[in-house]
């Protein structure tokens, strides 16, 4: 009991201190405390809907969508996480526009790639009138302009995305480069009663008649070839990680929206039709897209139904296991893959045991099938459990089934994770066997 309470106090202290930080608009502090928080209490309401208003707070419907929609399964009753999504699907012309803005800056994305800067500055700068609180079309904004050498626009910018979140790792990353940038001078080259100095690729000769005039030169020189060399450097090292985190959070969208009127349970074929619509929006392949979306709405169904079975305590941990195994998790967002991982850690671990005693019985008493059944399970839980031996088990059972695809692929399987175990020379020697058999 003390051990429980000493838990709870340590969610809560995570959670006031989360508070505070969002109070002064620390939000990427904010969300390391309440993420810790909910760590030692994943059901403290208080802190999930508060880490979506901090979400919501720079920019991230998505991801603030996903924390009161886990929020609300959780608590289904006197949840103020009922308002918060309320308030979102009411506001349907807002919730459109930032749609629109995150569609631009996808866009933006794309236009980097094929360098076209201009192009992106142009339409991230409509993004950002349109959308002022997306944080992340600030620090792309700041980027580009950083990279083009427009430094006093890229300081407004990241005033800005300062304001948003004074924290924020990428923010003071790009402003600690702009400060580089500003503080690099060339020296000028004397000639007699004038100065000479190069800009870009003009060489300037000004007369020398004051102090004044040569420290306004030597700061208004830039080293144009070390700017070219970062600005290059900060394009390919942080434009097309935030691609890739772009999609992502794009995919994260789409799958709360599908997923709010799941479990609102309202308008379930026009959500699905959005969906997918939107899908073939942004694939070619329509027939992938359909498959996809399905996958996403079908996940998310899973995980809700194993968070209720798992919250209510009335289930044991093989039916929550079976059920999270419904769950694909790289299509969850980020709050979907929280609760995913709380829920698997706690439950995966005593459903392999389970299963893998059971796979054990069912294989001596030569019930293959059963035993293949078993076996299998465990490896989606955990393929390298026993150090290889439900991989090697799952092989034997194939092979005394007559299926000696299936058993090469695990004994090689095994052979591949654990290449000096007791259990790869058994997979070899069962290998072997089955080539001289065959033979």
């Amino acid at each position: 009991m003390n051990y429980t309470k000493k838990i709870l106090r340590q969610s809560n202290y995570w959670y006031n201190d989360g508070l505070r930080k969002a109070q002064i608009r620390d939000m990427s502090g904010a969300i390391l405390s309440l993420r810790k928080s909910l760590q030692y209490n994943r059901a403290n309401i208080d802190a999930r809907n508060l880490l979506g208003l901090v979400y919501y707070g720079r920019g991230e419907v998505a991801e603030g969508l996903v924390e009161w929609i886990i929020s609300k399964n959780l608590k289904p009753k006197d949840n103020i996480a009922n308002y918060f999504i309320d308030e979102v699907q009411k506001s349907a012309n807002q919730l459109e526009v930032i749609n629109q803005a995150v569609k631009k800056y996808n866009q933006c994305l794309n236009y980097c790639n094929q360098q076209g800067e201009d192009l992106a500055i142009i339409q991230l700068q409509k993004v950002i009138s349109r959308h002022p609180t997306f944080l992340k079309a600030y620090q792309l904004l700041a980027l580009l302009y950083l990279h083009t050498e427009q430094y006093a626009k890229a300081r407004q910018v990241l005033r800005t995305a300062k304001k948003l979140d004074t924290t924020n790792e990428m923010t003071l990353r790009y402003i600690h480069e702009l400060t580089k940038q500003q503080g690099k001078k060339s020296k000028p080259k004397s000639k007699g009663d004038s100065v000479e100095y190069s800009l870009g690729n003009e060489t300037i000769i000004q007369p020398a008649h004051s102090r004044m005039r040569e420290i306004t030169s030597k700061i208004a020189v830039t080293n144009v070839l070390a700017g070219v060399l970062i600005g290059a450097a900060v394009v390919w090292f942080l434009i097309i990680p935030a691609v890739e985190e772009s999609k992502s959070n794009t995919t994260n969208k789409q799958i709360v929206e599908y997923s709010t009127r799941i479990h609102a349970l309202e308008a379930q074929v026009s959500a699905q039709t959005k969906t997918l619509d939107d899908y073939r929006a942004a694939e070619l392949d329509k027939e992938a897209a359909q498959k996809n979306a399905a996958s996403t709405a079908d996940s998310y169904e899973s995980l809700m139904t194993a968070s209720e079975q798992y919250s209510s305590g009335s289930y044991s941990e093989d039916t929550v296991a079976d059920t999270l195994l419904n769950v694909n998790p790289n299509v969850l967002g980020q709050g979907g893959q929280t609760l995913y991982t709380e829920i698997s850690e706690s439950v995966f671990p005593i459903a392999c045991q389970s299963r893998y005693n059971r796979g054990v019985e069912a294989l001596n008493v030569a019930n293959y099938q059963g035993a293949i059944e078993a076996f299998q399970k465990v490896i989606k839980m955990d393929e390298q459990y026993e150090d290889g031996g439900a991989l090697f088990n799952l092989g034997t059972s194939y092979m005394r089934n007559g299926e000696n695809d299936n058993a090469k692929t695990y004994f090689n399987r095994v052979i591949e994770l654990f290449p000096n175990s007791e259990n790869a020379a058994a997979a070899q020697s069962s290998l072997n066997s089955m080539d001289e058999a065959k033979g």
